[in-house]
């Protein structure tokens, strides 16, 4: 399976409203981000062991850790939880600028230094939601 043919069944796996939201989310993340690397991370490890929510990542960088190793990932990610969808912004030093910059302004959600979260599309400002995922690109594409 291809890894649009995986986003769509992630996405259509999801029930309502959650699904509708996912597909809002998904295209004006490819609008935001044209010609990005598309990801999908089925939350299993080598050892078959769920480690994490599927997730559709968008973007490319190199996280570097501090013992010398880099991995390649994405920049974005979606994924679908229990009580609604997160969306991660990944490489942004200043784990206090999402909050501090798009917080008051988001809406309904949940902010910390890589995630946004919310219940629902309706509970936030999609817009604001769509700045801090170009500010993430941005930033990570300039290290």
């Amino acid at each position: 399976m291809s890894i649009e043919e995986q986003i769509k069944a992630y996405i259509t796996s999801q029930p309502e409203p959650k699904r509708s939201d996912m597909q809002t989310l998904h295209m004006r993340t490819l609008q935001a981000l044209p010609g990005c690397k598309l990801w999908f991370d089925n939350g299993i490890n080598s050892e078959n062991k769920t480690v994490s929510n599927p997730n559709i990542g968008y973007g490319f960088y190199t996280i570097k850790y501090a013992d010398g190793k880099t991995r390649e990932f994405f920049q974005i990610g979606l994924s679908a939880n229990t009580t609604g969808i997160s969306v991660y912004i990944l490489g942004i030093k200043d784990k206090t600028y999402l909050a501090q910059t798009y917080g008051k302004e988001l809406g309904k959600a949940s902010v910390t230094g890589y995630c946004i979260k919310f219940k629902t599309l309706k509970d936030i400002n999609i817009d604001v939601l769509e700045a801090a995922i170009r500010y993430g690109v941005e930033v990570t594409s300039e290290n």
